[in-house]
């Protein structure tokens, strides 16, 4: 229906964002919230329509408009339900304003939508996300409304309420000959540039006169000749309802840009039009009009944000602000206009030092500007220079005044009187350098609503100072005669003059709210709880278990949170009709040993939601002491863990490195260490906590010791899944002397295994020897009781001794790896000058033994060969000649 009318696109997204759901299931899905405290509904921005809601809920709040409005029913309209017959005659945009005037009265929402009522309108979904002009909107709207009703007793709704009429007049000086043309409107434009306030623009536009005099002339068609004359514009036909569209937006010819005027411009709570009249002689309340709506815009002229200030004529909110406290008596920031002007008009001069000016500001006020105004408005020079309409500088600019008062003469009257000003009695100042009219400070029968969107909330009347300057400013103005009074029944009434086809609908639809709201309260309050019959369980390895399957050991239940725990004992004796005795409720949770019993649910008088009960808890039903004959232990400290059990395997000659055996215990969190350790390890032993899971680096060990035995799973730290290994040893002495395979324990959680090549029993047993790093050979033949001549080797995957390993490295220098086997052999290890040399007698690698040599890295080949000879060869042969000897590397092994 608008076309293209619309064509600049202000592109701003409006700062209403749809707040995210706690739920996961779409919000559509639930029923709209319902009106807040004030009992108002706002309407859904559809994105960037902020200035339509304005709009609408200024007509919502003119109740002569929505009354007219109402008064036309379906035998005029028709009916939306018949929209779909082709034949049919139905006025959809009358009709669809009708039912969202109704739902913003009646229907228990927080905010109405409005996408019914644009498409009414043919928008599409691009132009509803478009931001368009309020006050092009405004004449567009009573255009469309306006057609919408031709053939109706509404025909003429528009021109009732808000038409006016101009009248243009030309006076020939000389014949009085008065030329005028008449002008209709339904809102008057009016300045904001260089104008202190609505008064001083509407005092320009029809009260001064503009002269053809000198060179430019007035051709009268009286007269026939070029005369001087006058022309001035006067309101002929006041409308019930003024609306003032205010020049904010203006373009910068020089920066060819537009920008928005943000400078001070005031306006009454209460005008009157009487010296912008054409006729003065009526009684004054015909001249009284009373603001009732302020359209407000945020942002610049390329984009912002649209809200409403609107006076409830007939107080159909619930008008309460919330209390302030002190901050009543807090000091409002005055508007700095009003107070250098007040103080410059007190002054005898004419023009005061700008220095002094700011002087006798922090006299009078207490504070300087720079303290009090200089980060809102500026430096003190800039902002008077920001207002040359109302100060004027000395040539030199060091000095500054008021401007003088515009004498401006009125024309007679039909007697020829001068009116010089207007009447006292209308106690309305018209010169723009005085105060405006002040708002009044009482909240009788001026109750106030911001109206921004969805969201509605209570003002004060004098906050609409705030909207006189800034970014966010006045932008459209709503006046309404004085005479026009409400009826008593309409008060605090807002089904008053709606028709009933429509009442009837509101009163369905509100029943359908309430009824989805109670689906969607017992939806979101609903617990689902998972009950567990004792009969169904039984205890073993710390935990309870299913005896059947979990879905036959298990009761589903959904019960309201605000329900109490006795209410709940009650469903679950209802569902249970067989059980007989006690029936204690306790919240049980599943955990890898199985389910454990946490604590009791007591208080039946308690809410479901005051005692914690969560969704989709576990409850066990059982009698509170025992489950199929066995005690049963419940609370956090007897929380069964699963301990992973590592134990060293059996070392095998033809394996390659250290195996682990591993198997899984449950203890009770309360489990003392010592009885944990009699429990795997009957014997004594050792036991190591690795917090790592699968990964047994020697770094992630820890050892308990003697006096952690004392302490509980819980307070070491064993968790579900946590490792720990275990060294046993048949005796629990540190010393204790046996042949075989040997366990060196270190401080730093490494370990390695020793075997006793120095012995010849075939019997081999573990032995656990405590020691440091540096000491484990030390340790491990004071172990054996072995000479100090002999050494450490390390054992290959496949059983071979390998090269001896140095005295004086430590394991980490000499590369062992934790586990790793080690042999107790005799003889020295080399030392840094010496070399370990593998060597066989004969040229058959494979047949011939392999034998070992130390030599000093100095050593000939000559030297070596000799010693090799010396060491195979009996005395006997050792002592006749060598004779022919000779050395071939097979294998070269440097010492570590």
């Amino acid at each position: 229906m608008f076309g293209n009318l619309f064509e600049e696109d202000f592109s701003f997204i409006s700062n209403n964002h749809c707040e995210k759901g706690k739920k996961s299931k779409p919000r559509d899905s639930e029923p709209p919230a319902p009106r807040d405290f004030t009992n108002l509904s706002g309407i859904k921005n559809q994105g960037g329509t902020c200035y339509l809601n304005s709009l609408l809920q200024t007509l919502l709040f003119t109740p002569e408009f929505r009354e007219a409005l109402f008064s036309l029913g379906p035998e005029e309209l028709g009916s939306l339900d018949n929209s779909s017959k082709p034949d049919a005659k139905v006025r959809i945009i009358p009709l669809q304003l009708q039912r969202l005037f109704a739902q913003l009265l009646l229907l228990d929402q927080q905010a109405a939508s409005t996408t019914d009522l644009t498409e009414s309108f043919g928008w599409n979904s691009h132009e509803e996300m478009r931001q368009h002009d309020v006050q092009e909107l405004n004449r567009i709207l009573f255009s469309a409304l306006e057609s919408s009703l031709v053939g109706t007793s509404g025909h003429d709704l528009i021109n009732r309420l808000y038409h006016g009429i101009v009248v243009n007049q030309i006076v020939c000086k000389e014949c009085k000959n008065i030329s005028e043309r008449q002008e209709d409107f339904l809102d008057l434009t009016v300045a904001v540039k260089g104008v202190a306030g609505l008064e001083e623009a509407l005092w320009n536009m029809y009260v001064e006169e503009e002269y053809f005099e000198n060179e430019n002339l007035y051709r009268c068609g009286a007269c026939d000749k070029l005369v001087e004359a006058s022309k001035s514009a006067k309101l002929r036909k006041l409308p019930p309802f003024l609306t003032i569209s205010l020049l904010r937006f203006n373009f910068d010819f020089e920066k060819c840009e537009r920008y928005k005027e943000t400078s001070c411009y005031t306006f009454p709570i209460q005008i009157n039009l009487r010296p912008f009249c054409e006729q003065t002689e009526m009684d004054d309340s015909e001249y009284m009009y009373e603001l009732f709506s302020v359209i407000i815009h945020k942002g610049g002229c390329y984009g912002g944000h649209y809200h409403v200030y609107i006076r409830d004529v007939d107080e159909l909110g619930n008008w309460q602000l919330k209390a302030l406290g002190d901050t009543e008596n807090a000091k409002v920031v005055e508007n700095p206009l009003v107070v250098l002007k007040g103080i410059l008009s007190e002054e005898e001069s004419k023009q005061i030092p700008v220095d002094q000016l700011g002087q006798k500001l922090l006299e009078k006020k207490g504070v300087s500007w720079n303290k009090k105004y200089r980060k809102e408005y500026g430096a003190l020079r800039k902002y008077l220079q920001n207002h040359p309409h109302i100060f004027q500088f000395s040539p030199d600019e060091n000095k500054v005044g008021l401007k003088e008062k515009h004498k401006i003469p009125f024309k007679s009257d039909s007697q020829g009187q001068d009116l010089q000003s207007p009447p006292r009695k209308n106690d309305v100042q018209w010169n723009s350098e005085k105060k405006p009219t002040r708002l009044r400070d009482s909240s009788a029968g001026c109750h106030w609503f911001d109206l921004n969107d969805s969201k509605v909330q209570p003002i004060k009347e004098k906050d609409i100072e705030k909207q006189f300057q800034g970014k966010e400013s006045a932008y459209m103005l709503f006046y309404r005669k004085s005479q026009l009074k409400r009826p008593p029944e309409a008060r605090g009434n807002p089904r008053y003059q709606i028709p009933e086809h429509l009442l009837n609908e509101m009163n369905a639809a509100n029943t359908e709210l309430q009824k989805k709201r109670a689906e969607c309260d017992s939806a979101n309050n609903g617990v689902d709880l998972h009950l567990h019959l004792s009969s169904c369980y039984k205890f073993h390895n710390g935990a309870l278990h299913p005896s059947l399957t979990w879905k036959e050991s298990v009761v589903d239940l959904t019960i309201d949170r605000r329900k109490t725990l006795g209410d709940l004992r009650q469903s679950v004796f209802q569902m249970l009709e067989s059980w007989e005795g006690d029936m204690i409720l306790s919240i049980a949770k599943p955990l890898p040993a199985g389910l454990h019993l946490y604590q009791i649910l007591d208080g039946d008088e308690l809410t479901l939601d005051g005692i914690g009960l969560a969704d989709g808890a576990d409850v066990f039903v059982w009698n509170g002491k025992e489950v199929g004959g066995t005690k049963v232990m419940t609370g956090p400290d007897h929380a069964p863990v699963v301990v992973n059990v590592l134990r060293l395997a059996e070392y095998n000659e033809g394996g390659r490195g250290q195996h682990f055996t591993e198997s899984q215990h449950v203890f009770s969190c309360s489990t003392k260490l010592g009885d944990l350790r009699r429990a795997l390890a009957p014997l004594g032993g050792i036991i190591l906590k690795n917090g790592s899971g699968p990964d047994k680096e020697a770094k992630n060990w820890e050892v308990f010791h003697e006096e952690d035995m004392k302490e509980t799973v819980k307070s070491v730290g064993l968790t579900d899944g946590c490792s720990v290994l275990i060294l046993d040893s048949h005796d629990q002495s540190e010393n204790n002397l046996c042949p075989g395979n040997l366990t060196a324990f270190t401080y730093d959680i490494s370990w390695l295994q020793v075997k006793n090549y120095c012995r010849t029993e075939e019997e081999e047993k573990h032995v656990k020897i405590t020691a440091t790093i540096e000491t484990v050979r030390r340790l491990i033949v004071q172990g054996y009781n072995t000479a100090n001549d002999s050494c450490l080797r390390p054992i290959s995957g496949n059983g071979k001794l390998l090269s001896p390993v140095p005295e004086d490295y430590t394991v980490k220098e000499a590369e062992l790896k934790m586990g790793s086997l080690l042999g107790l052999c005799r003889g020295k290890a080399p030392t840094s000058t010496q070399l370990f040399l593998y060597f066989i007698v004969g040229s058959d690698q494979n047949g011939s033994p392999e034998m070992e040599i130390v030599v000093e890295e100095t050593a000939s080949v000559k030297e070596v060969s000799l010693g090799a000879f010396k060491s195979f060869c009996p005395a006997w042969v050792r002592s006749a000649a060598p004779g022919e000897l000779c050395l071939r590397p097979v294998h070269h092994f440097k010492s570590h």
